[in-house]
């Protein structure tokens, strides 16, 4: 598990997440599975499509998560 990824939907993150958290999510993510912190040249392209992968995926979950009981929740 990556610690520095910090949970972002609520009650744990009081507002939404932004796209910035968002992004900062995965691309601690990518690094942590790839194990490269700043991939070489013949790496970045798939390294950043990766991100932009990994990043639309959390928001598609954070947009559909129904959290219960918390105030403020979304509804999917």
């Amino acid at each position: 598990m990556c610690r520095s990824i910090k949970t972002l939907r609520p009650p744990v993150l009081p507002e939404e997440a932004t796209e910035e958290d968002i992004r900062a999510a995965a691309l601690q993510y990518v690094r942590k599975v790839s194990g490269f912190r700043a991939p070489a040249a013949h790496n970045r392209e798939v390294f950043d499509r990766a991100v932009v992968a990994v990043a639309a995926a959390t928001a598609e979950l954070l947009d559909g998560l129904e959290v219960r009981g918390a105030s403020g929740a979304r509804a999917g």
